[in-house]
């Protein structure tokens, strides 16, 4: 029998909102299941491309066993503060993770190992990563690539250890001293060729 178009209607709606509903995960419905820890200290300054940042995660023992059976993949960001957020729409928080600009550089994305013993990596700060107060937030996501759980470097409101780093300017002392020997070379040549030009206008008037 054909379906009606109220029906198909119906189903098409259906669909979409499926599609809509599927991946739309808020970050307060997360539990905060992991604790996190960093090296840096509160108001350390690190140098991106220099400097070495080592993270260790692990579940909170306090909770259940079992509850991280659901845990497949484990994802390490660095995230911006929210004195590096004010003014800066695309840094901008929101609780639909899908549309949160706070972590947009991944540490590192390893499969989840359960247990009581606690995982370790060290990151080499990234060259592109630019100024600002970070934290480190570390996700637990599903089989299904959804995310499940959490756990930070810092407080709910995002106000304890704290760290900055310091993004590469480009320049260094040897470029800076080349350049301001080149300069004065050239002052000095400029400066020649005009006593030589006037020694031969000199020179000219005489004859």
């Amino acid at each position: 029998m054909a379906a009606t178009p109220a029906f198909l209607l119906i189903s098409i709606l259906l669909s979409c909102l499926c599609c809509s509903s599927h991946g739309l995960i808020l970050f307060s419905s997360l539990r905060k299941t992991l604790v996190v820890s960093a090296s840096p200290k509160a108001g350390q300054v690190h140098k991106a491309g220099v400097d070495n940042i080592t993270v260790t995660w692990g579940v909170n023992q306090t909770f259940p066993a079992g509850t991280d059976s659901a845990y497949k993949t484990i994802k390490v960001k660095l995230c911006y503060a929210p004195v590096s957020q004010s003014d800066r729409a695309w840094r901008k928080t929101e609780d639909n993770l899908s549309k949160d600009k706070t972590c947009q550089f991944t540490i590192v994305s390893r499969p989840y190992t359960s247990g009581s013993k606690n995982q370790t990596f060290t990151w080499t700060i990234e060259r592109d990563v630019p100024t600002a107060t970070y934290f480190i937030r570390v996700y637990a996501y599903n089989s299904d690539e959804d995310v499940v759980a959490y756990g930070q470097t810092t407080d709910a409101h995002k106000t304890t250890n704290l760290f900055d780093i310091q993004a590469i300017t480009g320049r260094h002392t040897s470029l800076d001293i080349a350049s301001v020997c080149f300069s004065a070379f050239s002052v000095l040549a400029l400066f020649g060729f005009f006593m030589n030009e006037k020694r031969k206008a000199k020179k000219t008037q005489g004859k």
